[in-house]
């Protein structure tokens, strides 16, 4: 059986479309939507909103960590726009979700990341749709574990958790062949993105359960270009399974 997998779709619904080809089932561990992209600042649905224009002094503001600078304008912005900023958010969102979960092919095992919005997804799934968070699917005689989320930054993306609740998913799910999750476990190499040059958050009781349970694979995104894109905890094989929007194609795992 093959299985191929999937992180940081953000947006890329024509790619997805065409994830799953020549696999049995498709596993996407999350960050569906695009709300601004660093590499094209016309992309997103901050860019949509305001321009790129914006976008650009938006994405300079916090790639050089000035994030209260960053939410002050933002929140001018949103001010100078009028009406209720939740409503034109809510529309951007279901935009983008429903390109997006229809282009998803079935079946499909999902779990979030941290830039989802987890409450609108049950308006779009489809038959064949499997959503999981801390839970166990079985796909191809093998036990798959899901926990999805981001944790806590400056960043402050809609779907960051505290420590305590990640772990209790991690805990939820107990021993499994294949661990997925959103972000990866907390190994410097696997968190440093050479391209934005910082550390991204990863989860210490992601490591520990590899290490306790040791799973035949740890499958992640998150981290877009990794310093590493994998290693070994023991008999873990460790993956960044690739972001997505840029490289267009899923990595296959054959079981």
């Amino acid at each position: 059986m093959r299985v191929h997998v999937v992180s940081d779709v953000h947006g890329r619904a024509d790619a997805l479309a065409r994830a799953a080809d020549g696999a049995d089932a498709l596993v996407c561990l999350g960050d569906l939507l695009l709300f601004v992209d660093y590499a094209d600042h016309s992309q997103g649905i901050f860019p949509e909103l305001f321009g790129r224009e914006r976008a650009t002094e938006f994405i300079a503001l916090r790639a050089a960590g000035r994030f209260e600078e960053a939410r002050d304008m933002s929140a001018r912005l949103w001010e100078a726009l009028g009406g209720e900023p939740r409503e034109h958010i809510e529309r951007a969102v279901r935009d983008q979700y429903a390109r997006i979960f229809a282009a998803m092919p079935t079946p499909a095992y999902l779990t979030y990341g941290n830039v989802d919005l987890p409450r609108y997804w049950g308006d779009y799934v489809r038959d064949g749709h499997h959503v999981l968070d801390g839970q166990t699917a079985e796909i191809g005689g093998l036990t798959f574990g899901f926990v999805g989320g981001g944790l806590r930054t400056p960043y402050r993306t809609p779907n960051e958790i505290d420590d305590e609740e990640f772990a209790r998913k991690v805990e939820a799910v107990g021993p499994v062949d294949v661990l997925c999750c959103h972000i990866p476990p907390a190994v410097p190499d696997l968190l440093y993105d050479v391209v934005a040059r910082r550390f991204e958050r990863g989860s210490e009781a992601t490591l520990e359960a590899i290490k306790a349970t040791q799973p035949r694979y740890a499958l992640f995104g998150h981290v877009h270009q990794p310093l590493a894109a994998r290693m070994r905890i023991g008999r873990t094989e460790c993956v960044n399974v690739g972001h997505f929007r840029g490289r267009g194609r899923p990595f296959a795992l054959d079981l």
